[in-house]
């Protein structure tokens, strides 16, 4: 905790503006005031050199052309304006292919073409959180206009096969839409895994909140998107309303850094996940890992973990002064019911009220690793001792948790 404050461990969530790229952005706030469309004078010309620059730097994150990135309010506009774009743009027999874990955003914009006639295809996963790219293979047929499947599971982290299903995709001639929001610390070439759109997201990378983004391919092959918003042709046609400059100037420097710094992110979110990981499985019995076993195929910021006879809501409550955390996605967080990521996975409703959520990042500290395991393994203890299920399981009677 710093200043008395819990420590922050929910960077799946949303992460801390890194103070490099909010300095970046005060000064567009106030002394640079400019509309990047107002191409009549000096304010509108540095705003749109700005917002330029910014492109590129997005660009480069994911090894893409910069003229084929818009600008969005975020991942969520980002995956809306990629399914329904593409989806608009092939018409009415468009067949769409999804999988079951994948972010409300995809799945919520999948449930609306329903609505409206369009056939699309939900995957499963296995017990990890995997797809198989055999399914999204046996899925494909004639009318398929999008597969899309995400890079990271925000829940449990699975990295999907994504490289492999773009092997597939691009030998079909099906574009591929890959939300990419839980980029941190990961890499993301759209050549080499084959990939036609990418959803990003600022915040999800010590940038902004309110800033996304959407590349497009626009060549090799082009992909059609329909524009979802009109009003005045901003991105190229293919998201109109101003541009928020100092947002976007934040999203650019916080691309920057992160590219910068993928290696050193990676190796220090490895580092901690794993030392908070060992200490909750040494110290406690009935753990249970949610998500794949190899870190390697894992986000190196994730840990999701069942607590044993723990409810997760009681849990997160009591140590509500000393971690933040989750029990799942911020957009459901809302909703009394259980993960449907980990229902997917084979999860019952039990296994699933007992999952909480870490998301570690770029500025969390050993020390703060271990303080947090000390909190949790004593409270997990102190509510055992309250739990009529646990003294149970100690009497030696079976208990179904």
């Amino acid at each position: 905790m710093s200043g008395g404050r819990p420590v922050y461990m929910d960077c799946h969530s949303t992460t801390p503006v890194d103070p490099r790229a909010l300095e970046e952005m005060l000064p567009w706030f106030t002394e640079r005031p400019g509309n990047a469309a107002s191409k009549s004078h000096a304010y509108g010309w540095e705003a749109l050199d700005a917002v330029d620059a910014a492109r590129a730097e997005v660009a480069a994150l994911i090894g893409a052309a910069a003229k084929d990135v818009a600008f969005t309010s975020g991942a969520t506009e980002s995956d809306n304006l990629a399914i329904k774009g593409v989806v608009e743009a092939a018409g009415p027999d468009a067949h769409v292919i999804t999988q079951v874990t994948e972010h409300k955003a995809v799945l919520d914009s999948c449930k609306h073409l329903e609505r409206r006639g369009v056939r699309v295809t939900y995957v499963g996963v296995d017990a990890d959180g995997f797809v198989d790219p055999g399914d999204i293979h046996a899925a494909i047929d004639e009318h398929t206009a999008l597969v899309s499947v995400m890079l990271a599971n925000n829940e449990v982290g699975a990295l999907q096969p994504i490289a492999e299903i773009g092997a597939i995709t691009r030998s079909m001639g099906v574009p591929l839409h890959c939300d990419a929001a839980q980029l941190s610390g990961l890499s993301c070439d759209v050549d080499a895994l084959g990939v036609d759109l990418v959803s990003l997201s600022a915040h999800k990378l010590y940038g902004p909140k309110g800033v996304g983004a959407l590349w497009v391919r626009r060549r090799a092959p082009r992909v059609s998107v329909v524009a979802q918003i009109d009003g005045g042709g901003h991105e190229r046609g293919r998201r109109s309303g101003t541009l928020n400059v100092p947002a976007i100037v934040g999203f650019g420097a916080a691309a920057r850094f992160a590219l910068q710094e993928r290696s050193r992110d990676h190796a220090h979110m490895t580092l901690l996940r794993d030392r908070l990981q060992a200490a909750l499985f040494d110290r406690l019995d009935h753990v249970v890992l949610n998500g794949p076993a190899d870190g390697e195929r894992r986000h190196p910021g994730n840990l999701n973990v069942s607590f044993g006879y723990i409810d997760a809501e009681a849990l997160m409550l009591a140590l509500k002064d000393v971690v933040a955390v989750s029990s799942g996605a911020a957009c459901t967080s809302a909703s009394l019911e259980p993960s449907y990521v980990l229902r997917a996975m084979g999860a019952d409703d039990v296994r699933a009220h007992a999952s909480v959520r870490f998301g570690l990042g770029r500025f969390n500290t050993e020390a703060e690793v271990d303080r947090v395991a000390d909190a949790v393994v004593d409270t997990v203890t102190r509510l055992r001792e309250k739990s009529e299920l646990y003294r149970a399981h100690l009497e030696g009677r079976t208990i179904d948790w």
